[in-house]
């Protein structure tokens, strides 16, 4: 079945300001504006499953039921080579505190986990994302993209969000987060996934 998006506003199911802004950015040449979960007042469902595409879909379904509108959700994370593929699925979790997500914490346990490990440089990551595009009658779209690198220590850069100061795109020698967004947008993870969907759903 063939399902296509059609109209120039979207939901995006996340109350993550960096991943909202980044989805904008992405749709903005489009003519599509983006809307947050949080713009509309919706509740973040709870993430029970143990892959990207599972976890989407709970974003995506449920805020495609609460709304009855198209609802774009995006599962990513980190994926450590020296870690047997951690954080992954938990990339968010490593970062979770009393008083909310702290990915300084993150990048500094996942850095400790590896000197712990003795891996030898250069440590291989990569970003996996997964997006899921639903409809209020349950049926979905599903994308998923990654890019490769290396993690690198001390961290660098103010830009993006998450590991960003952590993750060093193969092919440069700056990381995501001394690299302008709308080149980090044209080779991340998320605009891999992002250029499936379009073909998928869009085009």
């Amino acid at each position: 079945m063939s399902l296509k998006f059609s109209g120039d506003r979207l939901l995006i199911a996340t109350h993550n300001a960096g991943k909202l802004e980044e989805m904008g950015q992405l749709f903005r040449p489009r003519g599509i504006t983006v809307v947050g979960a949080a713009e509309l007042g919706l509740t973040e469902p709870e993430e029970t499953e143990t892959t990207f595409v599972g976890n989407a879909r709970i974003k995506a379904h449920a805020a495609a039921k609460a709304t009855g509108l198209p609802a774009l959700a995006d599962d990513s994370g980190i994926e450590v080579d020296a870690l047997d593929g951690a954080p992954g699925v938990y990339t968010a979790d490593w970062a979770e505190t009393p008083e909310g997500r702290d990915f300084l914490m993150a990048m500094r346990k996942t850095h400790n986990l590896i000197a712990a490990s003795d891996a030898a440089k250069p440590w291989r990551a990569r970003f996996c994302a997964t997006l899921v595009l639903a409809w209020p009658d349950g049926e979905d779209v599903v994308a998923a993209g990654t890019v490769e690198g290396t993690l690198q220590w001390p961290i660098r850069g103010a830009q993006g969000h998450g590991y960003d100061p952590m993750f060093q795109p193969d092919g440069y020698d700056i990381t995501f987060a001394e690299m302008a967004s709308a080149e980090k947008n044209r080779i991340s993870h998320r605009a891999d996934a992002f250029a499936k969907l379009i073909t998928a759903c869009f085009d």
